[in-house]
């Protein structure tokens, strides 16, 4: 078997590897730490918006539909209601498809 001299070397040769591998740990910690504040940023940014978009004003929904999810699609916005109704409307805001639970 082939020995490896560097196991054998002095604490002089030994130091600038242990100073390679110092610089190599301290880098590791610096990027992970850069990691979790881009996280906690990215959270913090994502987490602070709104959580439902609103209603737009010139869809009237049924008598007494209230609306418990909006999907704003490219053509069309569909709305669920509370009592699980699935309607769907076109950018004008005119009812063209409505689903019964």
């Amino acid at each position: 078997m082939a020995r490896d001299d560097r196991l054998d070397a002095g604490p002089e040769e030994a130091l600038p590897m242990l100073r390679w591998l110092r610089f190599l740990v301290t880098a590791l910690a610096a990027v992970m730490g850069l990691g979790v504040l881009v996280i906690a940023a990215l959270l913090w940014l994502r987490l602070s918006e709104a959580p439902l978009p609103e209603l737009p004003q010139h869809i009237a929904l049924p008598e007494g539909a209230t609306p418990a999810a909006v999907t704003f699609a490219r053509d069309w916005i569909v709305v669920v209601t509370e009592a699980g109704a699935v309607l769907l409307y076109d950018r004008q805001g005119r009812l063209r498809d409505q689903v019964q639970p």
